[in-house]
């Protein structure tokens, strides 16, 4: 079984990326391209699934992170994806992950920071 701690690191991991994704790209060329979406849409999705394996002990102790709703996007985008609309996935990748990212990574350091 794995640890919390590899959870959060496969959150960052994707957060990362996604990052990357859009400060390389723009919102026109994400909707337009055939790519980008899918890449997008796959980062966020291990998103939810890690989130979806935390305890709910520690999401309990971590309410600043909106866990519910990262989750929903998760399920939306497995569930729904034809129905997906590419800008406000875009600008959930471009304006919410940072910050994302950067709440996991003050978790990470809180709860296991023997975990580097």
């Amino acid at each position: 079984m794995r640890h919390e701690a590899s959870y959060l690191k496969d959150i960052l991991r994707a957060a990362e990326k996604l990052e990357a994704i859009t400060a390389a790209s723009s919102e026109a060329t994400f909707i337009s391209d055939e790519v980008l979406p899918a890449a997008v849409l796959h980062h966020l999705t291990v998103i939810g699934e890690a989130i979806n394996r935390l305890s709910p002990a520690l999401r309990e102790r971590h309410p600043e992170v909106p866990w519910r709703q990262i989750v929903s996007v998760r399920h939306r985008i497995v569930h729904a994806y034809f129905d997906l609309d590419l800008q406000i996935v875009w600008t959930a990748a471009a304006d919410e992950i940072p910050r994302l990212r950067e709440q996991i990574a003050r978790i990470l350091a809180h709860e296991f920071p023997e975990s580097g």
